[in-house]
């Protein structure tokens, strides 16, 4: 089917025909310039899009003047779908319909699925909402990947930082899971949780999370797990040394008291 897309990419205005009064114009004439109407062409109630991302699409909008005189109507896409006309206002003729023909290349990066946008028409102080439905066909593929994972500290605080990449043609919204294993067992187990972020096809986003309470002594490996639906879990992980005075204190306190009790047994054996 021809019609207009809902994704990426300009639209062009292949021109304006003006069309013979409809039926009934004569009683068309007696309404005022607020009964224009814009819709698309052949009565459908919005314009449905459909064809493959690299394909142009074409539609008409109709737009009606009953009114006894001339009616400048003002063109714009809005919503998901972007709408670029290369005329953005058309002059109706009293007692006439104008056919207003575009075309819409769906760019080549546009995920298959179901698209929305409209186009706005404004004249004479009236406002017409067209809906735009676009599907663009193609196999869908989810795919996500997380990547350059780094342990930041500075003074007492900890950081994780990582980069979230969308590898497929879907949108996705990710979730995350991370969880660090030191020498002495786990310090850090966060289950999956949705993220206030949603990928585009292509797209790659640096996130950072908190870490409040690392350990003032250990030798860990955090791990990062990313998952969409659809997509299969990825993981990446990095490693790091914690040290801290209080931590090194700690264990120099522990130590001492390990030894000063071995001496002590070793003494009581001795005797």
């Amino acid at each position: 089917m021809r019609g207009v897309r809902a994704g990426l990419g300009a639209v062009a205005l292949l021109g304006v025909l003006a069309a013979a009064p409809p039926p009934h114009a004569d009683a068309g004439a007696r309404a005022d310039a607020g009964a224009w109407t814009a819709a698309p062409a052949a009565g459908r109630p919005y314009v449905y899009l459909e064809g493959a991302a690299g394909s142009v699409l074409q539609d008409t909008l109709s737009v009606t003047n009953p009114a006894p005189r001339p009616l400048t109507v003002t063109l714009t896409g809005q919503g998901g779908t972007p709408v670029a006309f290369a005329a953005t206002t058309v002059t109706v003729p009293a007692r006439t319909r104008a056919d207003v023909p575009f075309a819409v290349t769906v760019t080549a990066d546009t995920p298959p699925g179901e698209h929305r946008g409209a186009v706005r028409a404004e004249a004479a102080g009236h406002t017409t909402v067209v809906p735009l439905h676009l599907r663009v066909s193609g196999p869908r593929l989810a795919a996500l990947t997380v990547e350059d994972v780094r342990v930041e500290r500075s003074g007492t605080r900890c950081t994780l930082r990582y980069t979230l990449v969308n590898r497929g043609n879907t949108v996705l919204a990710p979730r995350l899971a991370v969880r660090a294993e030191g020498l002495f067992g786990t310090v850090l187990d966060r289950p999956e949780q949705a993220l206030p972020v949603t990928l585009r096809p292509g797209e790659r986003v640096t996130r950072t999370a908190p870490w409040p309470d690392p350990p003032a002594l250990d030798s860990v490996t955090v791990r990062l797990t990313a998952a969409a639906p659809g997509a299969a879990p990825a993981t990446a992980r990095a490693d790091a040394s914690f040290a801290s005075p209080a931590g090194v204190g700690g264990l120099a306190a522990a130590l001492l008291a390990a030894a000063g009790t071995a001496t002590y047994a070793i003494r009581r054996r001795r005797r």
